[in-house]
C-alpha cells in the first residue's frame, strides 16, 4: 500500500494535466464519472493515503489499497479502474478503489492531520494520542486520523528510530519520548519522500525486513502486531517496552547509552520543522 509521500510523488508526476479538459473518461469502476468530461482539472491533492483529482463540481477520490498502481501516459495489459484521457496524455488507475466526492475537500479532511501537509499541527497530534492512553504505539501510529499518511514502513522505521518498543501502550511513554514520536513520524516522512525520488529507499532502511539490529547486532524480531495485524520489525534489546514501572524507567536510561553505536540517517526538510 503506497503511504503518503508515494501519493505526494504522484500528484507531483501529473501537474501537467492540472487546468486541462478531461476529453473522456472511463473504466471497470461501478462509479458514473461521464459527466466530468468536458470538464478541466482545477487541481491535484493528496490526504495521507487518498489522492484527488479535482473539478469545480467536485473530486475523484483514488485509494490505492494494498496493490493499487497507476501509469502515466502509458497503459498496462489488465483493464484499468479508472482511465482519464486528455488532449496532452492519460492517466490510468488499477486496483484501487474510486469514489466521487462532492463535498468541499477543505470542509471533508481535517489537514492538520496529514504529516506531508504544510497545516500539520503536531500539538493537535500529541492531543488525539492522549485521549487513546491504552492503545499500542504500533496502532497509534497507523491511526489516519492522528498521522495521515503514515504506512507500515513508516512505523517500523520511526518506532525504531526513537527506541519505542511497538507493544508500548500510548499513555506509558514519557511526555519527552512522547514529543519525539511525533516530531520523528513527520521528519521520517520527508526523509521517505526524499529516498523514493532518489530511489534509494529501502537503502536506508534500518529495521524494515532487517534480521539484525544495526545499533547492537541483537536478532529483529519479526510479528505481526496490533488491531490490524501488521507485520512489524523490531529489537527486544534496544527499543524500550515503557511500561510504568520504577524497573521500566531504570532500563530504559540504560538503553539511552546505546544511542551512540549507530547514526541515524536524517535529511533538513525546512517544511517537516512546523
Amino acid at each position: 500500500m503506497p503511504e503518503g509521500p508515494s501519493i505526494v510523488i504522484l500528484k507531483e508526476l501529473v501537474q501537467e494535466f492540472k487546468g486541462k479538459t478531461l476529453l473522456h473518461i472511463y473504466g471497470n469502476t461501478k462509479v458514473d464519472f461521464s459527466s466530468l468530461e468536458n470538464q478541466k482539472v482545477t487541481e491535484f491533492k493528496s490526504f495521507g493515503k487518498n489522492f484527488f483529482i479535482c473539478f469545480k463540481r467536485g473530486s475523484i477520490k483514488i485509494h490505492f489499497m494494498l496493490f493499487g498502481s497507476y501509469r502515466i501516459n502509458e497503459k498496462k495489459d489488465t483493464p484499468p479502474r479508472l482511465s482519464l484521457h486528455f488532449k496532452n496524455g492519460e492517466l490510468n488507475f488499477y486496483a484501487c478503489s474510486v469514489k466521487f466526492i462532492e463535498a468541499n475537500l477543505d470542509e471533508t479532511y481535517d489537514w492538520t492531520a496529514d504529516v506531508m501537509n504544510e497545516n500539520w499541527s503536531a500539538a493537535k497530534a500529541k492531543k488525539k494520542l492522549k485521549a487513546i492512553p491504552r492503545t499500542l504505539v504500533c496502532d497509534a501510529l497507523l491511526d489516519q486520523n492522528i498521522f495521515a499518511g503514515v504506512g507500515n514502513i513508516i512505523k517500523n522505521e520511526v518506532l525504531f528510530r526513537v527506541q519505542v518498543h511497538p507493544k508500548t501502550k500510548v499513555g506509558d511513554l514519557p511526555q519527552k519520548k512522547l514529543t519525539e514520536l511525533v516530531r520523528e513520524a513527520r521528519q521520517y516522512s520527508f526523509d521517505f519522500l526524499e529516498w523514493k525520488k532518489q530511489y534509494t529507499l529501502k537503502k536506508h532502511w534500518l529495521v524494515h525486513t532487517k534480521r539484525t539490529c544495526p545499533r547492537d547486532g541483537s536478532r529483529i524480531v519479526k510479528e505481526y502486531l496490533g488491531r490490524t495485524h501488521r507485520r512489524t520489525f523490531f529489537c527486544n534489546s534496544c527499543q524500550v517496552f515503557y511500561k510504568t514501572s520504577r524497573d521500566q524507567i531504570a532500563r530504559s536510561k540504560k538503553i539511552k547509552s546505546k544511542k551512540s553505536k549507530i547514526k541515524i540517517p536524517r535529511l533538513d526538510h525546512q517544511g517537516a520543522r512546523n
